[in-house]
């Protein structure tokens, strides 16, 4: 069926192009200009599917006549699309722990162990740490800022043990008093921001079990992230540092 176009608009003059168009039924925006058709032009474009095109338009027109009030609908991906990112992004993934627990950790044998008071027996060879050594050898950066409790809670205490674990393989950890957290206003969110372009946004139910991840693109939220990551960054302690500070169970 063909579509329904509604023209937006254009800033040629009278030879129809570059020129704007909105599908009436889906919202999407058709863009119409020049081809870009030289392979070393396309060469230098990321993630061109088969029976893509390109076109050449002017910034002036984007700024005059793209729709500025498109309602933003929540993008979620599924979890084997969010283990892959771990490995195609390019040079950093960076992440920010706030929960105060987290389910999936409570079902492993390593938490178990630990709650016990026995060595966690982290598998240094578990597919986990060998994709991670191998994207830090290619030199891309592994860093997390988790926000503590003062006391730490059980899974909070888990995690500082686990950063050992995390630290071997290529990881820098990092771990922010929550109080302190509050005093930089940094959100409750728990998120992961690749390649300082994207969020993946973890979501979880009212028992600390992840439902989802939410995959955010939009250049402020980004740019938010960013200011959060780099305060939160500053002012975080380092894993081993922070765990020597922190007192023990008596």
């Amino acid at each position: 069926m063909a579509r329904r176009l509604r023209f937006i608009g254009t800033n040629s003059g009278n030879n129809g192009c570059p020129t704007l168009y909105e599908d009436l039924d889906t919202g999407e925006v058709l863009v119409q200009g020049e081809a870009v058709t030289d392979p070393e032009d396309v060469a230098q474009l990321r993630n061109v599917k088969e029976g893509e095109g390109f076109v050449v338009v002017p910034r002036v027109l984007l700024t005059d006549f793209a729709p500025r009030d498109a309602a933003r609908v929540a993008t979620m991906i599924g979890f084997e699309e969010f283990d892959d990112m771990f490995e195609s992004f390019e040079h950093t993934a960076w992440r920010l722990e706030s929960r105060r627990r987290y389910r999936s950790d409570e079902e492993t044998e390593t938490y178990r162990r630990f709650t016990r008071g026995e060595d966690a027996g982290w598998d240094p060879d578990d597919p986990w740490c060998t994709s991670r050594r191998a994207q830090a050898a290619l030199g891309k950066r592994f860093e997390r800022v988790r926000i503590v409790d003062n006391p730490p809670t059980p899974g909070q205490r888990y995690l500082l043990d686990n950063a050992r674990r995390n630290a071997a393989v290529g990881e820098d950890i990092r771990n922010l008093w929550r109080s302190d957290a509050a005093r930089l206003r940094l959100p409750d969110d728990d998120f992961w921001l690749f390649d300082s372009r994207v969020i993946a946004r973890l979501r979880f139910d009212d028992a600390d079990g992840i439902t989802g991840v939410e995959l955010i693109t939009n250049p402020v939220e980004v740019g938010r992230a960013c200011q959060v990551r780099d305060a939160a960054w500053h002012y975080a302690v380092p894993h081993d540092v922070f765990a020597a500070r922190v007192p023990s169970i008596e």
